[in-house]
């Protein structure tokens, strides 16, 4: 503990001459509110004002001893200080008449009350003081987590609360909504970080926000994440229209029965039959004008999913139908002779759409490759090709790339292709002697047809099976500079210096 100059010229300061039994100590009426790690001022002062240098101070928490701060014989005693203490709470020099302390560097746990204790002789008297520490943690970290209960799961976190935070979640309108699970925890320093989830069902709540808020100031940290609607579960709307229809059905054909059964027991069976007619009919009306609001509506939020698609097709794997409106075809066709060859099937000559044409093997292409195309090949663009691989027990599919400076060495050209060998499927990226990626693939369905989309620019090839319409794999973090040719032949890589491809 330290005393300025300023505290030392006041002790020695003769005392007032006072009776001992006309003092009192009064404390702050509000409490004190200070921020997690700056410095608070604890006020405590005499009444009437007067000299305390040769009192007895003492500040503590709960008990006399041991003590946040003890002042007697003019100077302070470190033997009763409590050693989270030591070297944090001193007595203000310029208040010594008031009894005043600093605590320096505020911690969490410094949080609560403090009494400030004055004795004088036979004659002693204390007041209470309440210290409110206010920690303000990290902004929110707020991110999906998933899929869950017919919608998107996320979590908010964050750390460097005190005293415990509150947690709300809200929409772009701030209507308030539920957190699906809350949990907070302290660490070794009193802090408290909080995590809280939320599942969002509805689809069309863009944004949701996570905001963070001290009870003792009010104040706030905020984050929000913006919720894409392809992400959330596909719903059929047919289902849940049939699921609505079925027992309005099921009514309406205990209802008709039941009026059969009641006409043949009237009189007026012309006139309900009538009535039943007309009933039907408009029936029959209201339910056509049902439908063609359904498909309508159908039909909006397709061309509504397709545009959000369109925005942002890059980041969806989904939909090779509508993938395929972004690139450009390319017509392919198989070499016959090579293709006889490697495979006695006569059912598989062609491989593309109608109105490929035949196209003779380039003197260059010495690696069994069995596809061509019409064009002399891929420097630039968005391209796609579609290539039917049926029950073939054994094939390799992709692409290949020639550097630029047009060196005829198998050892220069680069495969990224996908691979099938019996029931086991891979993706390899290599040259002729080195594999730099290689990784099996887990495929529930074997694909009749496949499709490879080609983005040269952004130097990414998709592999879609078009059996299912489902993504099986992307090479994405290929660099092209050179000429790219489609690939194909009925046989797996090998990699060894022998090895023709």
């Amino acid at each position: 503990m330290r005393c300025t100059e300023e505290s030392r010229s006041f002790l020695e300061t003769p005392r007032l001459n006072l009776d001992v039994s006309e003092f009192s100590v009064k404390g702050p009426a509000e409490p004190i509110n200070v921020l997690l790690g700056e410095d608070a001022t604890l006020p405590c002062q005499l009444s009437p004002e007067q000299s305390a240098a040769q009192m007895h101070i003492r500040w503590y928490r709960v008990q006399l001893s041991p003590a946040v701060l003890v002042y007697q014989n003019g100077q302070e005693q470190g033997g009763e200080q409590m050693l989270e203490y030591r070297g944090r709470m001193e007595l203000v020099g310029d208040s010594i008449h008031k009894g005043a302390v600093a605590l320096l560097h505020v911690r969490a746990s410094d949080n609560g009350q403090y009494q400030c204790h004055f004795e004088d002789g036979h004659m002693s008297q204390e007041a209470i003081v309440e210290l409110h520490v206010t920690g303000l943690g990290s902004a929110p970290l707020v991110h999906m987590m998933g899929p869950e209960d017919g919608g998107i799961r996320v979590l908010c976190s964050s750390g460097g609360w005190f005293p415990k935070p509150g947690v709300q979640w809200s929409d772009t309108a701030g209507v308030k909504l539920p957190s699906f699970s809350e949990s907070q925890t302290q660490d070794g320093d009193g802090l408290f970080h909080v995590e809280a989830s939320l599942v969002v069902t509805d689809s069309s709540l863009g944004n949701v926000t996570c905001s963070i808020q001290n009870p003792l100031s009010g104040r706030e940290k905020v984050s929000a994440i913006f919720l894409p609607e392809p992400f959330f579960p596909r719903t059929c709307p047919w289902k849940a229209a049939l699921a609505g229809t079925l027992p309005v059905l099921g009514l309406l054909l205990i209802g008709i029965s039941y009026t059969g059964w009641r006409e043949h027991q009237a009189k007026e069976r012309e006139v309900k039959k009538r009535k039943k007619e007309s009933h039907e009919r408009e029936q029959m009306r209201k339910e056509k004008e049902m439908a063609l609001t359904a498909k309508a509506n159908l039909k909006a939020e397709l061309e509504w999913r397709k545009a959000l698609y369109d925005e942002d097709w890059k980041k969806a794997l989904l939909y090779p139908d509508w993938r395929k409106e972004q690139f450009q075809p390319v017509v392919v066709t198989l070499n016959h002779e090579i293709f006889h060859q490697n495979n006695s099937d006569p059912g598989r000559k062609e491989n593309l759409r109608d109105g490929t044409q035949d196209l003779s093997l380039s003197n260059k292409q010495e690696d069994c490759n069995l596809i061509t195309l019409n064009q002399e090949n891929f420097t630039s663009g968005k391209h796609y090709w579609e290539m039917d691989v049926e029950d073939t027990e054994e094939w390799t599919l992709g692409i290949y790339e020639e550097p630029t400076e047009k060196i005829k060495d198998l050892q220069k050209k680069t495969f990224r292709v996908l691979e099938k060998k019996g029931c086991e499927y891979r993706a390899l990226a290599c040259c002729l002697q080195d594999i730099s990626l290689e990784k099996t693939l887990l495929i529930e369905k074997c694909p009749q047809k496949i499709v490879i989309f080609l983005d040269y620019e952004d130097s990414d090839i998709s592999f879609y099976n078009m059996t299912n319409g489902t993504h099986i794999f992307s090479f994405t973090q290929a660099r092209f500079s050179g000429s790219l040719y489609p690939y194909f032949k009925f046989k797996s890589m090998e990699i060894s210096s022998s090895s023709q491809y």
